[in-house]
């Protein structure tokens, strides 16, 4: 299956750009948000501590996470100035797990977005608590802040509950053991899609779950957001895998080539390039397919999942 219409390449420099599209609709009112969050700190939070938080949140990034959570939530009939809690809540839980991840016992990277990781900055103490203070934050943010935006709280718990299995034992710590831990590690070929499923998926899951679980929606149409989240995710993580082998740091904004340097468990590794390309767009595939019937007419999320298997060809 190829990965892209070669004689088409206007049809392909659209899908490409649907992330841009999506992005230019909800990231100035995250970054405002972002940018005002100094506010909302309590006074007795340790100076440094909250400079280590908020060196890493606010280092850029494509912002994919709470952009998909405010694009869900307005599908579902929520202005998404009213779910900024949520993806705030989210996009704390990513940046912590980036701090995480870049740790010397971890991934041991030292660019983050194209900057020094946090523990390069701060030190490997500071950092471990400055995502530690972030992943717990996240929850507190989210319920102390929804419903004072108009989000009944009913759905406010719903929501957060379901970034709370994301990132427990069953979602992104899980995941980082499967990743890291030889004892967890498992030889069949097919288990980097439980690791991705972990790790990466269940994350970006939750954003577009949780943001469309904000609004007066049936079961079916949330079991559309899961799945389009699900599939959506494993290609991104096939896609990374992709990136890692072919792309210079600039383009990354970190060190390429770590996972074949610390042999690690990736789509490539198991499954070679060709054919994790060939993964991806599969993926991609899926994630269409599972709200197409949402969008009759077509819609920027379906687009981007287009665009996302196309990044890494």
């Amino acid at each position: 299956m190829p990965m892209a219409d070669k004689d088409d390449k206007t049809s392909g420099d659209s899908e490409r750009s649907a992330f841009a599209v999506l992005s230019g609709q909800y990231v100035g009112i995250f970054e405002e948000h972002l940018a005002g969050l100094s506010e909302s700190v309590p006074d007795n939070v340790p100076q440094r501590l909250m400079e280590s938080m908020l060196y890493s949140l606010r280092a850029g990034g494509k912002r994919l996470r709470p952009v998909l959570c405010l694009a869900a939530a307005e599908r579902c009939g929520v202005d998404p100035g009213k779910a900024l809690p949520m993806a705030m809540a989210v996009e704390f839980m990513h940046t912590a797990s980036l701090i995480h991840d870049d740790l010397p016992c971890m991934d041991n990277d030292d660019y983050r977005r194209g900057h020094p990781s946090n523990h390069k900055v701060y030190g490997e103490c500071l950092s471990l608590l400055a995502g530690d203070a972030l992943m717990v934050w996240a929850f507190g943010f989210a319920l102390s802040r929804l419903p004072s935006f108009g989000i009944p709280l009913d759905r406010a718990v719903r929501a957060v509950n379901i970034l709370s299995e994301a990132a427990g034992p069953a979602g992104m710590c899980g995941g980082q053991a499967l990743d890291t831990d030889a004892g967890s590690q498992s030889s069949e070929r097919d288990f980097v899609y439980r690791i991705a499923g972990a790790k990466t998926a269940s994350l970006i899951r939750a954003a577009v779950v949780s943001g469309a679980m904000l609004g007066d929606i049936p079961d079916t149409t949330l079991q559309c957001y899961y799945d389009y989240g699900t599939h959506l995710g494993l290609a991104f993580q096939i896609v990374d895998d992709i990136l890692d082998v072919t792309a210079a740091r600039e383009e990354l904004g970190k060190t390429p080539r770590k996972d074949e340097a610390q042999n690690k468990r990736t789509f490539v590794s198991a499954y070679g390039l060709e054919e994790a390309k060939r993964l991806a767009m599969e993926e991609s595939e899926e994630a269409e397919r599972s709200i197409e019937q949402l969008f009759p007419e077509g819609d920027l999320l379906i687009d981007f999942a287009r665009s996302l298997a196309n990044r890494g060809s």
